[in-house]
């Protein structure tokens, strides 16, 4: 069975939501433009909610010097967007997931393929996947900022257990912290 990972920027405070201009996708060190490029090619396929899929299919494609990779990365990669409203996803390789995310999750989770399944951003469908127990693993960059505002990665009242993969600090004061979910 595929990994459901997610993987996010954060501040150290704990926010997900970019209300301040804390994180630039295009402003990453070397050593981080590295770890980003190790964990893209584990990654055959990429879950979106729609409000997420809608910003990147509109900043990503657009990228004519993008030193990243990235937008070379997606418009090869698999992208699922779950919602009701979009009926033509509008860019190439991209799936509709529709009414029941956790359904659509555990279908690509069991389906042939290698690579894991990352979801980014999307934070309420990061919510259903946490509650539903899909989820693998997590993948957070935090940024030395703090915002003091914003909604979390964790929906209230979750509790998990965690096994530390990995953790490596960067110059720019960032840190990477991969941790794995222990259940079996």
């Amino acid at each position: 069975m595929r990994a459901l990972v997610i993987t996010q920027n954060i501040t150290a405070d704990g926010s997900v939501d970019m209300l301040d201009d804390w994180f630039d996708p295009q402003e990453q060190s070397a050593e981080m433009l590295e770890i980003n490029r190790r964990d893209s090619a584990q990654c055959d396929a990429l879950v979106l909610g729609r409000r997420t899929f809608e910003a990147f299919r509109g900043y990503w494609p657009e990228q004519t010097d993008d030193r990243t990779g990235v937008s070379e990365e997606l418009d090869g990669l698999d992208k699922y967007v779950v919602s009701t409203t979009i009926t033509d996803p509008q860019w190439q390789h991209s799936t509709i997931i529709g009414t029941d995310p956790v359904a659509g999750v555990e279908e690509l989770k069991a389906a042939p393929g290698g690579g894991e399944i990352v979801v980014t951003g999307s934070i309420s469908l990061c919510h259903t996947l946490i509650a539903a127990g899909v989820v693998d693993g997590y993948r957070l960059w935090t940024y030395p900022y703090v915002q003091g505002r914003g909604r979390r990665l964790f929906p209230d009242g979750h509790h998990a257990a965690l096994r530390l993969e990995e953790h490596l600090a960067f110059a720019t004061g960032v840190t990477y912290t991969h941790w794995s979910t222990t259940r079996t």
